[in-house]
């Protein structure tokens, strides 16, 4: 799929009310950008690929969104290449390149598919291949998935984050995350309010009831713990279509069976967010 083909497509979807455009919000994230956002991604990264550094290996970044985890990577020694369905998205991976490692032949940013087995394939081998929240929202996830596995070196390791299975309750956001897209802009973002508000009003009451209202004010006047601002984040979640999701069973029987071993997972009291896992490619 060549970068016009790429462009029309996801042009085609936004219009037809088919794709949230992810890049349009990370573009607004990236004015709040800051260094103790970017030092958290950076430590968020390591502490869950369990190193120090990237020195010495090369990481691909498959959807890199605002493009601050491919800056996280950089930051931590390794050689990224980073691609993005979403031209907003690649334009923001672009302008963080631009800010931090000008000109720097050791980080290609560029357009591209995860769902194109023959552009990924073009991409060879990587250490570490990073999908994180990103393949659940292409439209054929398990491609996705399989597409993602094809890009890891021989000992390598797979690093994805794909949504959670919770049955009537993830069916029942797939039908608002599509409504959302379908609004009027101008509605879009009291509809994002409305629907968030009862958890929002959950979180207040539970901070209050600790004594520690502070908790949730802290929440929306500093960052998730990957760099999220918390109403980007709110966005991005209402907003996300495609929607797809699976249990954790299924994401290890699929890489299980294409050669990969489980090394770390954080699976517990997610709800509808995000499974995490590692694997490393230990078979053929």
């Amino acid at each position: 799929m060549n970068t016009t083909q790429q462009v029309s497509t996801h042009a085609d979807e936004v219009r037809n009310s088919e794709r949230f455009e992810f890049g349009r919000n990370w573009s607004n994230f990236l004015r709040l950008l800051n260094d103790d956002r970017i030092a958290s991604a950076v430590q968020s990264l390591s502490q869950f690929l369990e190193v120090k550094d990237l020195k010495g290996r090369t990481f691909l970044d498959i959807g890199s969104g605002s493009g601050l985890f491919s800056l996280a990577a950089r930051k931590l020694g390794a050689k990224v290449h980073s691609f993005d369905f979403d031209p907003n998205s690649v334009g923001c991976t672009r302008e963080l390149r631009r800010r931090y490692f000008p000109d720097d032949a050791d980080w290609v940013v560029e357009e591209g598919s995860a769902l194109d087995p023959g552009y990924v394939k073009s991409l060879g081998k990587f250490d570490i291949v990073y999908s994180w929240g990103v393949l659940h929202h292409t439209g054929q996830m398990w491609l996705g998935l399989e597409n993602a596995a094809m890009a890891v070196a021989p000992g390598g390791k797979l690093f994805i984050a794909i949504y959670n299975d919770t049955g009537t309750q993830a069916a029942r956001w797939h039908t608002i995350k599509k409504t959302y897209n379908r609004l009027p802009k101008l509605l879009r973002s009291p509809f994002a309010l409305l629907v968030s508000a009862p958890q929002e009003g959950k979180d207040l009451l539970r901070a209050v009831l600790k004594g520690k209202p502070g908790e949730f004010t802290r929440m929306w006047t500093g960052e998730l713990g990957r760099g999220m601002n918390h109403w980007h984040d709110i966005i991005d979640w209402v907003g996300g279509y495609p929607y797809e999701v699976a249990t954790p069973d299924q994401i290890f029987d699929f890489y299980k069976a294409r050669g990969f071993t489980l090394t770390k997972m954080n699976c517990g009291g997610v709800g509808l967010g995000c499974n995490q896992f590692v694997f490393e490619k230990t078979g053929a």
